[in-house]
């Protein structure tokens, strides 16, 4: 995933409000006027919001008739899953050595000073 892209994703999921639009859009398309229901802000607060989400590409917005309908765009979120993917799979290992080094350090014999 290319830096400048990864840099928008994150900045548009560091809002908890975007976060909000995001798992209301989880659940299917949906129009600005529903998404800033739940919200105690402005229509234009909204779609400033919906438009740092498109810019990152999390979500694209339709148009039908006067409608415009938002929806996510889960491969967006693929390519972020992706990207952690290496740093999962990087602390994994080190937790598995680390769990490794623990049951191999209860097992030893104890030492013949250590009362038994």
């Amino acid at each position: 995933m290319p830096a400048l892209r990864l840099d928008a994703t994150f900045a548009a999921l560091a809002d908890p409000t975007r976060r909000a639009i995001l798992a209301r859009l989880a659940l299917g398309e949906t129009s600005v006027s529903e998404l800033a229901e739940p919200f105690a802000m402005s229509l234009p607060a909204v779609s400033k919001h919906l438009k740092v989400l498109e810019r990152a590409g999390l979500i694209s917005r339709g148009r039908a008739a006067q409608r415009r309908p938002c929806r996510i765009v889960p491969s967006a979120l693929k390519e972020v899953d992706d990207w952690l993917e290496h740093y999962r799979r990087f602390w994994e290992a080190k937790l598995d050595r680390l769990e490794e080094f623990l049951r191999e350090s209860e097992e030893a014999p104890a030492s013949k000073d250590e009362p038994e």
